[in-house]
């Protein structure tokens, strides 16, 4: 009871696939983590590596042919994978909520912004009037920051500016109060200063709103703003795992460091150059026979390509699934 009431969501050993013609594509392979009543967890890692598939997995959004395989995902101590197609309607919007990447293609073109924030908050409480409900949609749009809201609510997604979009997707997703919003990269198609905005506003509401946030992305710089914790995520699996200054300040897998190198930073030397990623992310229709990342990595050892890597636990919940980790003394061999 004790560690229901401490975690809002356990994904244990999550796994999903993608049956095609050409073969089983193993999206998600053994993702685990928990999260806490009012944190944030940023989810990180290169385009392919299964963000997104399993932020869809937890709300239930998963498309044909994609498919949860094994693993469990357990909200406030109910376990979702068995919830009925009915079941899991009635979970989004009013317990789990969702901000897409791209605001323009999620908005109905044809609604008003005021419409479509009024259908998220009736397909829960058929009881509320439209009156109470036009009022709720305003009072929410100026909660994001958008100005003028009583004119913008008669307006269509095209008469907005793209960090308008977004705002008012961020009001959408949080119109039925949600425990827990995941946020699939919000702030990709927008300039560096919408940016900046829209994470203010996502910190502020989240203190406001006591809301869990899972945040997904691939910039690092992003994840340090606004988050409590981060799951680095490479081929499908977390490699390493921590508070956000255990990442930030002390990276322990290659591929973690290798992804902050390859940032741009404002304190670096003038002509300082970026570190790419060596070769190119595995094909996960044939995934190597040890640790996914070992290809492409520079520390890479002969027992790399053969075996795939235990989690070395570095202490204050800091995890790193590297063989390094064993080989220099740092974890003891029995804890592999």
């Amino acid at each position: 009871m004790e560690e229901t009431r401490k975690n809002l969501l356990e994904v244990r050993d999550l796994k999903v696939s993608f049956f095609t013609p050409a073969g089983e594509v193993k999206a998600v392979d053994g993702v685990s983590y928990t999260l806490g009543y009012n944190e944030v967890m940023g989810i990180v890692g290169e385009s392919g590596s299964g963000k997104s598939v399993e932020a869809y997995a937890v709300i239930g959004l998963l498309q044909n042919p994609g498919k949860v395989i094994g693993g469990s995902i357990t909200f406030e101590g109910e376990d979702l994978l068995s919830y009925d197609e009915e079941q899991m309607r009635n979970m989004r919007g009013k317990n789990i909520s969702m901000i897409f990447q791209n605001p323009m293609t999620c908005l109905n073109p044809v609604y008003t912004i005021g419409n479509q924030l009024m259908e998220a908050l009736t397909c829960h409480d058929d009881k509320i009037s439209k009156e109470a409900a036009k009022e709720r949609a305003i009072r929410m749009l100026e909660l994001v920051g958008i100005n003028n809201a009583e004119k913008r609510v008669e307006q269509y997604p095209h008469e907005l500016s793209g960090g308008m979009r977004q705002r008012a997707m961020i009001a959408m997703a949080l119109i039925g109060e949600p425990k827990l919003l995941i946020a699939d990269e919000p702030t990709t198609a927008l300039d560096v200063t919408i940016q900046a905005q829209i994470l203010d506003l996502m910190k502020d509401l989240q203190r406001k709103e006591n809301t869990s946030i899972i945040f997904i992305t691939h910039n690092l710089g992003v994840v340090a703003e606004i988050c409590d914790k981060v799951s680095v995520m490479y081929a499908g699996k977390i490699v390493e795992q921590g508070d956000v200054g255990d990442i930030f300040y002390d990276p322990q897998h290659p591929y973690t460091k290798a992804l902050l190198a390859s940032m741009p930073r404002l304190d670096e030397e003038e002509h300082e150059r970026l570190i790419p990623i060596e070769g190119t992310p595995i094909d996960l229709l044939d995934p190597p026979q040890g640790c996914n990342f070992g290809p492409r990595c520079k520390d890479c050892r002969k027992i790399c390509l053969t075996k795939k890597p235990p989690y070395a636990d570095l202490g204050n919940g800091h995890i790193s699934a590297c063989w390094l980790h064993f080989m220099d003394g740092a974890v003891k061999k029995e804890e592999a």
